[in-house]
Parts: structure tokens; C-alpha cells; sequence
């Protein structure tokens, strides 16, 4: 109701409680501004402390007719080359390291599948993601066309709006959740969410010194989708694997001690990524 969004509006201005919440809105991951200047947390709209416009929301929402279904919703296209449309989204809630890292950034290229798992804190400013993004995606593969991600603040919000424009990046945003539209994403997603809470039992407090294996094992994974592990998409050939170090002689450059390590790594990664793909598919 038009009219409604109008007194949420207004009453916003007069909230203090969300002035300081605006006011310091680079640093509040969960609240974002649309077009409108009305303050969102996630997906919800803000409702000041007021009790006639919550009534009247109430009586809204308890007399609206029911709408019929709009259609089914329509797949994504395929991309028609490597890392110009890609997938996004966020792994959070997992144990906190020394480095106080608590979340995971997933970037996954649309056509080959190829993914990086970004290591940050779910505080970081809009400003720092954006600088993560161009130094861990952008320095590698280039700007994209087209993000695809659920309807997150952090890439809602005007900064990140100001940055697509910027680089001519057009935005779709997706129903949370819903594999038609950002399916590729989420699943992959659950999968390694499920994988590195298993491996955090492993790696106790420092799964950040890790999560490159896991991102390396997950790369050279052979993928039902495309028929090929990642890695072989994106550079039309096999990843020569650290289990084969020694076979060339880089143990006796590297030390034994690292080698043995970064295998057992990887092997724990595998074993993991396998069980979490197997209870996806229950």
C-alpha cells in the first residue's frame, strides 16, 4: 500500500532509534536504504516503535486478499563465456578464528563452475567487500556483466548500486532460496557450508588457514552438471594435484612436512565435499 510505505517513511524520520542505525549504516551489514530512503533489515522493512501504523499494518496484512500464483519462474541463460556472469552469496555463523574470521564469501562462475571461498568477518563495511571483490575476483578474472545473488543488504544497498553502475554491471536479484533463479549458488553453498563445519572439527580455530585446500579440492571435483571438474573447464586442463609433488621432486625444494600436510588437507577436504554432496542428495 503505497500510502502506508508513505507514514513508514515519515515515521522512520522521527524514530531515534533508527537514525542511529542510518546514521552509521556503512557499518550495520543487516540494514540497507532503497531508492526511497526507507530503511530495510534484510528483507523486512523497518516498522518504527509506533503503535497506530502497526495496527494499521495488522489490519493490512489480515485483510489483503489473497493473490493468485504469477507463473513459474524462469531459469537463468547460460553465459556465453568463462567468469562474465557469476553467482554470489554468504556462509555465516561458523566458529570464529584467531583471525576473527566468522564467514565465507562465495563467488561461483555460472559457466564452468569454477568457485572461490573468500575468508571475512559478517561486520565487514560494504566498502571492505567491494575491495575484497576487486582484489580476490576482479585482479583474476575481469569485471562480470552480470551478479546474480539473493536479496542481500550488502549488495541492495546504494554503495554497491553506485559500484555496478560504475562498472556497468547490471544486477539480478533473485528470490531467496529458490533454485530457479540462483540455484547454482545456493547449492553450492549448502554443500560447502556442510563441508567445512565437518572439516572445522578438523582445523579447530584456524579453518581460514585452510579454506584454500577446500576451495582447491572443491575445483578439481568432477561436477555432474558439466561433466568436468572446474579447474579443467576454466583452463581446458587437469590441475596437477599436490598429492603428485613428490613424484617431480618439489618435496625435497618445499620440505617433506609441508607437503605431508597440504595432503592430508586435501584428503580430509575430499572425503568431506563427498559427504556433503551424499546428504544433499537425501
Amino acid at each position: 500500500e503505497p500510502d502506508l510505505i508513505s507514514r513508514i517513511k515519515e515515521a522512520q524520520k522521527e524514530d531515534i532509534e533508527i537514525w542511529t542505525i542510518v546514521e552509521n549504516l556503512d557499518k550495520q551489514v543487516e540494514f540497507c536504504l532503497d531508492d526511497d530512503n526507507v530503511l530495510w533489515q534484510d528483507t523486512r522493512l523497518v516498522v518504527p516503535n509506533d503503535a497506530s501504523l502497526r495496527e494499521a499494518l495488522l489490519t493490512e496484512a489480515h485483510s489483503s486478499p489473497h493473490q493468485w500464483a504469477s507463473g513459474l519462474l524462469q531459469p537463468l541463460d547460460i553465459p556465453v563465456w568463462k567468469w562474465d556472469e557469476i553467482s554470489m552469496d554468504f556462509v555465516t555463523g561458523l566458529p570464529r578464528t584467531q583471525r576473527r574470521h566468522d564467514a565465507i564469501w562465495v563467488v561461483v562462475d555460472r559457466l564452468t563452475k569454477y568457485a572461490h571461498f573468500l575468508p571475512i568477518r559478517k561486520d565487514y563495511s560494504i566498502s571492505r567487500l567491494a575491495k575484497i571483490f576487486q582484489q580476490e575476483i576482479v585482479r583474476l578474472h575481469g569485471t562480470p556483466s552480470t551478479i546474480v545473488s539473493d536479496r542481500d543488504p550488502r549488495f541492495a544497498s546504494r554503495f554497491w548500486k553506485g559500484l555496478q553502475k560504475a562498472w556497468e554491471t547490471r544486477l539480478k536479484f533473485s528470490t531467496t532460496f529458490h533454485p530457479q533463479t540462483d540455484g547454482q549458488s545456493e547449492r553450492t553453498i549448502q554443500t560447502l557450508e556442510d563441508m567445512l563445519r565437518s572439516c572445522a572439527l578438523e582445523w579447530t580455530g584456524n579453518w581460514d588457514d585452510y579454506i584454500c585446500l577446500v576451495e582447491f579440492a572443491y575445483n578439481n571435483s568432477w561436477h555432474a552438471s558439466i561433466k568436468y571438474a572446474p579447474f579443467e573447464m576454466l583452463y581446458g586442463r587437469k590441475c596437477r594435484a599436490p598429492i603428485c609433488w613428490d613424484q617431480v621432486g618439489e618435496c625435497v625444494i618445499e620440505g617433506l612436512e609441508m607437503i605431508e600436510v597440504t595432503n592430508e588437507k586435501v584428503t580430509v577436504a575430499k572425503e568431506k565435499l563427498k559427504e556433503a554432496r551424499t546428504r544433499q542428495k537425501s
